[in-house]
């Protein structure tokens, strides 16, 4: 995947800060936004899970931060319901203008409920995606109501699940201006409703009333043993797994769907006609890209092949000094291996051979940092030889190369 980070000017003049993840081939078949929660932010673990995993079914997806949050611009009084419909539909035509106007909307809690308000407002939205929305926006005045007064105009600093928010009275009555479940009944969009059994934050039944307001189609998958937040990666994965697959309906299927290893450890493909250099790689659960430099005649979107071998090297030697150490119990902290791949002449490397000349030479520089005795760092450097893509590497390799009819 590619991760490109965005500066969209929303209707207040604020800059908000935004991510566009892109398919590990750049090329989506269409564009998502991702609506963070009330008073989180873009960078949350759950919201880059989704949306890259949404990335794997061909989406190019935007995740930003609503105003006065993460590193948007604004004051977070401003940031009100309407606000955040606001900052959304500003992301759409940003989308629009630069790149393909968005089709799909996911939004979690609240923003779930603000992707289905804006949804209602934007033409070119055509399925929504919720996850843990409330199905009333009073819901959130639950956190804070109590500590502002209402009949007062100056800004107050409250608390709001332990962290401290200035907000004003008109910041707390935006939130009875909209009635969402009218909304989603007149929404007439296909809408998939995800909510946790045992969410303590918005409740279970808050999905029933979603569902039932809205008109087919509609779908409602339960995220069993998740937590309001999908704290745990493998729930918001399973969650842009299930909107990936649901949106297929509705988006069709993805011409860089992710590659079929046909039950091998990985696959390359590269497009003749269109892709220049640029190669996607599947492994049976990652997604990668190899390419050349431009002034080769590539894209550079991706390391050359040679970096991947180097880089093979690189991660098998540190992971495999880290096991070392930690089995003996020395106090090492860190590791980095710096790997450089080149052709280097036999005579240079004072090796003796049957046919002098240039052969393949990768050099591997070892910084080892915690308190380690000498001895303890010597004997360290001889176990990152010992790893198994070093050992692979100056071993005899055979590669069998056969032909596999097309289908």
């Amino acid at each position: 995947m590619n991760k490109t980070r965005l500066e969209i000017i929303n209707k207040r003049g604020n800059k908000l800060c935004a991510y566009l993840e892109l398919p590990a081939n750049q090329k989506p078949h269409s564009y998502a936004i991702f609506a963070h929660c009330f008073t989180c932010n873009s960078t949350l673990a759950p919201v880059r899970n989704i949306s890259r995993t949404l990335t794997n079914y061909g989406f190019g997806v935007v995740r930003f931060d609503f105003m006065g949050l993460g590193y948007s611009e604004g004051e977070f009084a401003e940031s009100h319901f309407s606000g955040n419909i606001e900052d959304l539909v500003s992301v759409s035509d940003y989308l629009g203008e630069h790149f393909k106007a968005p089709s799909l909307l996911v939004g979690h809690s609240l923003g779930g409920a603000a992707a289905i308000v804006a949804a209602s407002q934007l033409e070119n939205i055509k399925a929504v995606a919720t996850i843990g929305a409330p199905a009333s926006v009073s819901h959130a005045k639950r956190l804070f109501s109590e500590q502002v007064d209402l009949e007062s105009k100056a800004p107050v600093e409250v608390k709001i699940e332990g962290r401290p928010f200035k907000i004003n009275a008109q910041f707390v009555k935006d939130f009875d201006k909209t009635d969402l479940l009218a909304i989603v009944k007149s929404l007439r969009k296909p809408l998939l409703i995800m909510h946790a059994p045992h969410d303590n934050s918005v409740g279970i039944e808050n999905a029933r009333e979603l569902y039932h307001a809205a008109f087919h189609p509609k779908n409602f998958i339960s995220l069993d043993g998740a937590d309001h937040l999908l704290t745990s990666s493998k729930d918001s994965q399973y969650a842009g797994d299930m909107i990936g697959t649901w949106a297929k309906r509705y988006f069709g299927e993805a011409e860089n769907e992710m590659l079929d290893t046909k039950g091998e450890q990985l696959v390359a493909h590269i497009n003749v006609k269109e892709d220049k250099f640029t190669t996607l790689m599947q492994t049976r659960k990652h997604s990668l890209i190899a390419d050349e430099p431009e002034s080769f005649g590539g894209n550079d979107l991706g390391p050359v092949p040679y970096d991947f071998l180097s880089a093979a090297l690189a991660s098998c030697s540190v992971l495999t000094v880290k096991l070392y150490a930690e089995r003996k119990g020395w106090d090492l902290q860190e590791v980095y291996a710096y790997i450089t791949y080149s052709k280097k002449h036999s005579d240079d490397l004072m090796i003796d051979v049957e046919k002098p000349g240039n052969i393949d030479h990768l050099s591997k520089k070892l910084k080892l940092i915690g308190n380690l005795t000498e001895e303890q760092r010597i004997r360290l450097t001889e176990i990152a030889a010992k790893c198994p893509v070093h050992k692979t590497l100056t071993g005899n390799v055979v590669i069998e190369t056969e032909r596999i009819e097309a289908e």
